[in-house]
């Protein structure tokens, strides 16, 4: 049996920030309060769990890791605008959340097709999520909390856009790094993964928005036990492999 080191190490990091974040959690004196940093937090915790989840299964692990903590630290900071009732964001401030989301993209993709790659499509990304956002497409459109998820009509529109949006800038971002053999392929994958992922993630958000103000504060301590206990168990895999002998390699 044969593990890839990558893999290892993937795991670890893992691990390591579950650690962090669980500790976080059980420090709910320090970080609570309606609406406070905590909540933000759960947001950040939950979306980058969803997007990240949804893009590992669809485009590899390490595509995941990296779009689903853009996504998080994002989401987590434009919801919580929402939950307060903040208004919209200025153009600056839609810039920085699409740039964000476009290096997540940026290192998952070049991960999978190459450094050209993966610039070509960040820099494609952040492009289109800023004029989506000035048409009013945005991760908070139709932000309305509720017990049990939804989506809208609207929120179905989006997905579809982004879909095509991501297709397209897929294809041109495999023209650009000289695959043009599978650029279709490659436009076509990646555009219905990320517009799938966007569709289903996006029919959770009512029911996170309206758990993450609303969870009690002894459960925020349990979750963080939780948290803590799986990334301790991540973290002592790499140990294990030692103590087992079990060879690391490389898949490349």
């Amino acid at each position: 049996m044969v593990i890839d080191r990558h893999t290892l190490a993937l795991v670890s990091i893992v691990g390591s920030t579950l650690d962090v974040l669980g500790a976080l959690y059980l420090a709910y004196d320090l970080l609570g309060g309606e609406h406070g940093p905590l909540r933000t937090l759960t947001r950040g915790v939950t979306y980058g769990a969803l997007f990240g989840v949804g893009y590992g299964i669809a485009l590899g692990p390490v595509f995941g890791l990296a779009a689903g903590v853009a996504h998080g630290i994002t989401l987590a900071w434009e919801f919580s605008r929402a939950a307060r009732g903040q208004p919209k964001q200025g153009l600056w401030a839609d810039a920085a959340m699409s740039a964000i989301r476009g290096a997540g993209f940026a290192l998952g993709a070049a991960y999978l097709y190459g450094g050209v790659f993966g610039a070509t499509f960040g820099a494609l990304s952040t492009a289109g999520q800023v004029v989506a956002y000035r048409a009013g497409i945005r991760p908070t459109i139709d932000y309305r909390p509720s017990t049990r998820p939804r989506l809208t009509k609207l929120q179905f529109l989006a997905a579809l856009n982004r879909t095509a949006g991501y297709a397209v800038a897929a294809y041109i971002s495999a023209l650009v790094s000289n695959q043009h053999a599978h650029a279709f392929r490659i436009g076509l994958k990646d555009g219905l993964a990320i517009g799938a992922v966007t569709a289903i993630a996006g029919s959770c958000t009512p029911f996170v928005e309206w758990a993450a103000d609303r969870v009690p504060e002894k459960r925020m301590g349990v979750f963080g036990i939780g948290l803590i206990l799986i990334g301790f168990t991540l973290q002592s895999l790499q140990y294990w492999v030692a103590l087992l002998d079990v060879n690391v390699g490389s898949t490349k």
